[in-house]
C-alpha cells in the first residue's frame, strides 16, 4: 500500500469517527435516560439527572437535543423503534400465523410492562405533550403493513382496529395492571393474563374467518 493510499485510509477512518461521535453521544444520553425511566419513572427525566446518569454536562445534552423535552421525545421514539423491530423480527419467523401474532402481542405487552414505555407515554399525555408521540401512529402502521401477507383478506379498518386495541390494552396493563390486580386480591400478572386472553380470542375469531 502506498503512502498516499495510507493517508486516504487514515482520512476516511478519521471522517467516520467524526461522523459517529455525535451519534454515539446521543445514544449514550438516551441509554442513560432509558435506564432512569425504568428504574425511577418519568419524573426522573430532568435535565440534570439525565446528564449526570450519562456522565456529561447539562450543556452537552442541550447541544445534542436542544431541550430536555426533545430528549424525552427522542427516547420515546427510540423505545418505539425497538419495539417495532422486535415485533417485525417475530413476524418474519416461519410458523403459523396465529402463533406468530400471539408472540407479537406478548412482545408488545412485554415492552410496555418492562421497559417503561407506558409510563413515559402517560407522562407525555398528562403534561400536554402527547403530540410528540405522532410517530407511534407511523410505527403501528408499519407493523400492520408487515402483516399484510398473512392477513390480506382482513379489511384495513379491522387490522388497524386490532392494532389500536392491542396498543391501548398494553398501555393500560403496563400502567395499572399489577396494581389493580393486587387491589382485587389477584396475582400481579392476572390483569395481563385476562387481557391477553380477550385479545387472543378475538384474534382467533378473525383468523378463523380468513
Amino acid at each position: 500500500m502506498s503512502l498516499i493510499d495510507k493517508n486516504v485510509n487514515n482520512d476516511t477512518r478519521a471522517e467516520l469517527r467524526r461522523r459517529r461521535q455525535p451519534e454515539a453521544a446521543r445514544d449514550n444520553i438516551l441509554a442513560a435516560a432509558e435506564s432512569l425511566l425504568i428504574a425511577e419513572g418519568p419524573q426522573s427525566l430532568k435535565l440534570a439527572d439525565v446528564a449526570r446518569a450519562a456522565g456529561v454536562s447539562n450543556a452537552t445534552v442541550l447541544h445534542h437535543f436542544g431541550s430536555i423535552a426533545e430528549a424525552q421525545t427522542a427516547l420515546m421514539e427510540r423505545m418505539v423503534r425497538q419495539l417495532v423491530f422486535e415485533i417485525l423480527t417475530i413476524a418474519q419467523r416461519e410458523g403459523a400465523a396465529a402463533q406468530s401474532a400471539t408472540e407479537e402481542i406478548a412482545a408488545l405487552f412485554d415492552a410496555f410492562e418492562s421497559k417503561g414505555s407506558a409510563r413515559l407515554a402517560a407522562w407525555l399525555e398528562l403534561t400536554g405533550e402527547a403530540r410528540r408521540m405522532t410517530f407511534v401512529q407511523t410505527a403501528a402502521r408499519e407493523v400492520v403493513e408487515a402483516r399484510l401477507g398473512e392477513f390480506a383478506s382482513i379489511p384495513d379498518d379491522l387490522r388497524e382496529d386490532l392494532m389500536l386495541a392491542c396498543i391501548t390494552m398494553a398501555l393500560g396493563v403496563g400502567l395499572f395492571g399489577p396494581t389493580l390486580s393486587e387491589l382485587l386480591g389477584k396475582p400481579a400478572g392476572r390483569a395481563r393474563e385476562v387481557v391477553l386472553g380477550v385479545l387472543l380470542d378475538q384474534l382467533r375469531g378473525v383468523l378463523a374467518g380468513i
